[in-house]
């Protein structure tokens, strides 16, 4: 443990100092924005985020939004922090009221498959039309629009999401000789044989393969799409594609294992919880946020943290991507609109100021900023799994109702049903939302 919390201590001082209004980046003054113009004085705005890093904490953000303020006077944003439990029913609920938030921070399988493709959403084209835009990842730029070429959200940063596991129960059942410990990897041979020691060595729990709900199911979709070079979509991203010899073999793999369990009872947050409590050698719900989180929190965690990739059988592996940006409702208010680009602008587009926002965000910049963490030990290790991010396919058509098929088709394979028949149903459901 003293590993982890000595490796924490850079990123972590980066946080207290972005938000006390201080960072190692260049002050926001030193090339604020020109102070607001008249059409955005007096505007209320109201700014709701998911919990993205420090983001989904309004302390964490206050210095941010005071700056802001300082700069913008005639422009007031109030935020709300949402959580993934009861964020969604929060949103819909004010879609059906017509009292939705002018602002919203979240990825673009909400602000763009769910929610832009409903008509919700404001465009945001005009922002793109910058020339901070031009510096944004292409793989980032082609997830913020729809097929029609329309913007509904405009990014912030990014991050790789991975598993992790519990080095020193690996260290002491004999199962560290899988892991590659230079590159984070290993295979899918290595995996079987990890938790095969593991078993040996008396762990019942091993890991759980989640499915209460959607929440964190980016981790068991890596998992079974990496075990045997699968995919979950096309790549122009009009299909699904679960139903393939490779899912199956995945998961049957996964439903035959000793020590893995197919659990309905809990979601991601319940799996990380589970793991740092070491009633699990393993997570499937992990990123760099995750760890940051669980070791401020969770003072009696007593053991080494390792972040790895999912195993993979050819060496090629394709993680989960997390992308957030600001999202604007069409509320149709002009004025506020204006305002709401305005406040977006502030945070992305000045780089001293954009620095403080991604610091906030505990993840990484989505545009090319080299050292942006150079100094930060934790953040350094995490950066290795960037080079393994694979296609962001959450903005396929259908996506919300894929993602209950999803959990719905894991819950039956734990249950014993059998694996071809689960995934052809998940298909059909999937692609039927698609309109495929």
């Amino acid at each position: 443990m003293k590993r982890r919390l000595f490796r924490l201590t850079a990123l972590l001082l980066a946080l207290v100092l972005t938000a006390c209004g201080k960072s190692s980046a260049p002050e926001a003054s030193e090339s604020r924005p020109p102070v607001s113009v008249s059409q955005n004085e007096n505007v209320e705005l109201m700014l709701w985020t998911y919990p993205v890093g420090g983001w989904g904490n309004t302390g964490s953000v206050s210095s941010l939004i005071a700056a802001f303020h300082r700069d913008h006077p005639g422009i007031r944003v109030s935020i709300r922090a949402l959580d993934y439990e009861t964020g969604d029913a929060e949103v819909e609920a004010a879609i059906e009221s017509g009292e939705t938030p002018d602002l919203i921070l979240e990825g673009p399988e909400r602000l763009v498959a769910n929610w832009g493709a409903r008509g919700v959403m404001a465009d945001l084209s005009d922002l793109w039309e910058d020339e901070a835009a031009e510096q944004i990842y292409h793989s980032v730029e082609v997830a913020c629009h729809d097929s029609q070429g329309r913007y509904f959200i405009y990014p912030l940063c990014m991050t790789t999401h991975c598993m992790a596991i519990n080095r020193d129960l690996f260290e002491a059942a004999g199962a560290w000789q899988y892991v590659d410990e230079e590159t984070h990897t290993w295979s899918t041979d290595d995996f079987i044989a990890a938790v095969a020691a593991l078993r040996d060595y008396g762990v019942e729990n091993v890991a759980a393969v989640y499915c209460g709900g959607q929440g964190g199911d980016q981790g068991t979709r890596a998992l079974v799409n990496n075990l045997y070079s699968g995919s979950f979509t096309t790549p122009e991203h009009d299909r699904y594609t679960l139903d393939s010899p490779e899912n199956i073999r995945a998961l049957e793999l996964l439903a035959g294992m000793d020590g893995v369990n197919f659990n309905p009872e809990i979601v991601g947050a319940d799996e990380i919880d589970a793991f740092c409590q070491g009633d699990l050698a393993m997570c499937f719900c992990w990123n760099v946020f995750m760890e940051v989180k669980q070791v401020i929190n969770n003072p009696n965690l007593d053991f080494d943290i390792f972040p790895m990739a999912f195993p993979t059988d050819d060496g090629n592996f394709n993680l989960q991507g997390g992308i957030w940006g600001f999202g604007a409702f069409d509320n149709g208010d002009a004025a506020r609109l204006d305002a709401a680009k305005t406040f977006i602008r502030y945070m992305t587009e000045n780089d001293a100021q954009y620095t403080r926002s991604v610091l906030t965000s505990t993840y990484w910049p989505v545009r090319d900023m080299p050292g942006f963490y150079a100094n930060d030990d934790l953040m350094t290790e995490y950066s290795i799994f960037q080079q393994y991010l694979g296609d962001f396919y959450q903005v396929t058509p259908g996506w919300a109702d894929a993602r209950t098929a999803w959990w719905t088709m894991l819950q039956q394979v734990g249950e014993g049903k059998d694996v071809p028949q689960a995934v052809k149903e998940f298909d059909e459901t999937a692609n039927a939302a698609a309109g495929a």
